[in-house]
């Protein structure tokens, strides 16, 4: 049976391939054929990702998605999950979760295999819900951390990142040969984020 990996990470700070070789290990021990290794640092709640969009494009039906935990794959709200669970059941492709035991049943097509599918898609919303709750709270408690610093201390401010020289020099060469595009369009075309643009836009108006 053949296998697509997924491996994701949040930020381009953090290793996305850090599970590669332990779910290729796994997939051996499965007897599963891997086609496919789709790795990308994005956020999990966002459910338009490239690497899980090329995934699921390339896919044949009855092929195995296999991911190290649900939050890989999911950080997802409940409307974005049941458009991804929509996806992937049109296109009859089996989800195995490698800490998940319960769903290494998905390659069994037995009736067994079947009962224990439906209890797998159970325990699945069930860990998708707790990841994206999960994130939520982290969230929330990033936010009430600055907001208990500012209170403190009016004046304080976040400690910003060094600034990306090689970074700043391709978004400033962008604006200038694009002098009509949106922050956006520059976003994309330089591989940053808006904030980043904005940034840049700034400098060169104080300069």
């Amino acid at each position: 049976m053949n296998a697509h990996l997924y491996l994701r990470a949040s930020t381009k700070d953090q290793d996305a391939d850090r599970a590669r070789k332990q779910l290729i290990e796994f997939c051996e021990g499965k007897s599963l054929v891997i086609v496919g290794i789709y790795s990308e640092n994005v956020s999990g709640t966002r459910l338009e990702r490239p690497e899980l969009m090329r995934l699921l494009s390339q896919a044949d039906p009855g092929d195995v998605l296999v991911v190290e935990s649900v939050d890989r794959l999911s950080r997802l709200s409940l409307d974005d999950w049941g458009k991804l669970k929509a996806i992937m059941a049109d296109k009859q492709l089996r989800l195995m979760v490698e800490d998940l035991p319960t769903s290494h049943m998905q390659a069994d097509s037995s009736i067994t295999g079947q009962i224990m599918g439906v209890i797998n898609s159970m325990l699945i919303d069930l860990m998708s819900t707790m990841a994206r709750l999960d994130q939520e709270k982290r969230v929330e408690r990033i936010r009430q951390g600055l907001a208990n610093k500012r209170a403190a201390d009016p004046n304080w401010m976040p400690p910003g990142r060094s600034k990306n020289a090689a970074l700043w020099t391709r978004v400033e060469k962008l604006l200038d040969k694009h002098p009509q595009a949106s922050a956006d369009e520059i976003a994309k075309l330089a591989d940053c984020g808006v904030a980043t643009v904005f940034r840049v836009k700034k400098s060169l108006k104080d300069s």
